[in-house]
């Protein structure tokens, strides 16, 4: 039986190449049927996935994609808050110059486990599909973040989801910044509205559609590709998560989280380490098959000065927690509060 074909659209920069590239590999090894546009937000990244010509990925170059209205408000936004101002662009953009009957934003920081078909079928007919942060209690940002996501979010054709995008698109021309003001954070606080605003904006039932730092800790693993969710009971098969905070360094050090969220053993074992992996792995691909174009240069690892009493605390907090040598894998532990390794 064939499978719907789904389509996805991402942007990134040469910074984010090879997440981008990690995101449509786990497509692919998922089994998905799918077409995934890349608004490239600079040439370089636009020439090397040109020439990648990778089978279901189509590069949009930033001269193609940028029109007057959002020309006239780049000056005015730092390059995080530009790319947010763009969010809902991309998918405006990409139904109306390729006439695609659906579109879902998609963060390139995303991999994804299983086939997200899934959710499209959720609720096959609806306007709008959003995802909740679902936030662990000691990490709820609700009221400055939001309650909704801006890490997967489709629509349709239907003159109700247009009507629900372009207004996105429009409020994040007029006002999309890294500060809360009147209600508002980035593109992502108007989300907030759309479920009593709009008819049929369906939130995603999976709670794995959207595993993340904030939420992983009401879930625990079973194995290696299950989950179950700690107050129902449910297991799971994740179908995303979002590796929100990575950050890789020279060396081959990857610092997990930033010392924002706490993340446990599996979860570095089962997630966290394969996914440096991979990130690693297309690091060096790029630079050895795009010397002159993959340009991207990482900065040194330097951990956060504190006081020996706050090493201790968080050095024995860690060993109540985990087990050092409860890996599994041969990488070695580099112990700061933002879960960095050097990745073997």
């Amino acid at each position: 039986m064939n499978k719907k074909q789904y389509n996805y659209v991402t942007l990134f920069n040469l910074n984010y190449l090879n997440r981008g590239l990690v995101l449509y590999d786990s497509l692919i090894e998922t089994g998905a049927r799918f077409r995934l546009f890349v608004v490239c937000f600079d040439e370089d990244s636009f020439r090397i996935l040109t020439q990648l010509n990778l089978p279901h990925l189509i590069p949009v170059s930033l001269g193609e994609f940028e029109d007057e209205k959002l020309l006239s408000v780049k000056s005015s936004r730092s390059a995080t808050e530009y790319c947010w101002t763009c969010s809902a662009s991309v998918v405006w953009y990409c139904m109306r110059n390729y006439n695609l009957s659906h579109c879902a934003y998609i963060d390139a920081d995303l991999y994804f486990y299983t086939d997200p078909a899934s959710l499209w079928e959720e609720n096959p007919g609806a306007n709008a599909i959003i995802s909740l942060h679902n936030y662990s209690p000691e990490y709820d940002q609700s009221e400055v973040s939001g309650k909704f996501c801006v890490q997967f979010v489709g629509f349709n054709s239907s003159e109700e989801s247009q009507k629900i995008l372009l207004n996105w698109r429009e409020n994040c021309i007029t006002w999309c910044y890294n500060r809360v003001e009147d209600g508002k954070f980035g593109d992502q606080k108007y989300l907030d509205a759309w479920p009593q605003t709009y008819a049929s904006v369906h939130i995603l039932n999976n709670p794995t559609a959207g595993l993340a730092p904030w939420n992983i800790q009401q879930f625990s693993f079973m194995n290696s590709n299950k989950v179950r969710h700690n107050a129902s009971g449910r297991t799971y098969t994740p179908v995303f998560y979002h590796f929100h905070k990575l950050r890789v360094f020279k060396h081959d050090f990857v610092s997990f989280t930033a010392g924002y969220y706490s993340i446990d053993q599996k979860t570095i074992r089962y997630f966290y380490l394969p996914y440096a992996r991979k990130l690693l792995t297309k690091d060096k691909e790029l630079k050895a098959q795009f010397p002159s174009l993959y340009a991207v240069r990482h900065e040194d690892y330097n951990p956060p000065p504190f006081s020996l009493f706050k090493w201790l605390k968080h050095y024995l907090y860690y060993l109540r927690r985990h087990s050092v040598h409860d890996t599994g894998v041969r990488t070695r532990l580099v112990f700061y509060p933002d879960y960095t390794y050097k990745i073997k």
